[in-house]
């Protein structure tokens, strides 16, 4: 079956980095968008970036500049690397298959998600 499965999150300082990775299974990977999506305590689903079936990323103004999204197409993988981390951008992070207008329907396969705190 289709499965996703995100690691990587953690805690950090502000300012601080981190990587998380989705590992996906269970479907054509390389004919998907891939997405990362996250929710913060009290807050809706947000958005935050795709990649495309190349690799390339479309991100949202709030992490733009900041997090990178890369895919490897040879082992089912997406990663995110999260630069200049921030508070508010603490949150449980989901990779997602499909890109920003499949989540947009809100009708989508993710995973079950990494928590990142940051915070000093």
């Amino acid at each position: 079956q289709v499965q996703l499965v995100e690691s990587g999150g953690g805690l950090v300082q502000p300012g601080g980095s981190l990587n998380l990775s989705c590992a996906a299974s269970g479907f054509s990977f390389r004919q998907w968008y891939i997405s990362w999506v996250r929710q913060a305590p009290g807050k809706g689903l947000e958005w935050i970036a795709d990649a495309d079936n190349d690799g390339t990323g479309t991100y949202a103004d709030s992490v733009k500049g900041r997090f990178t999204i890369s895919r490897d197409n040879a082992k089912n993988t997406v990663a995110l690397r999260m630069n200049s981390l921030r508070p508010e951008d603490t949150a449980l992070y989901y990779c997602v298959r499909g890109g920003y207008n499949t989540v947009l329907t809100g009708t989508y396969v993710r995973g079950q998600g990494t928590q990142v705190t940051v915070a000093s």
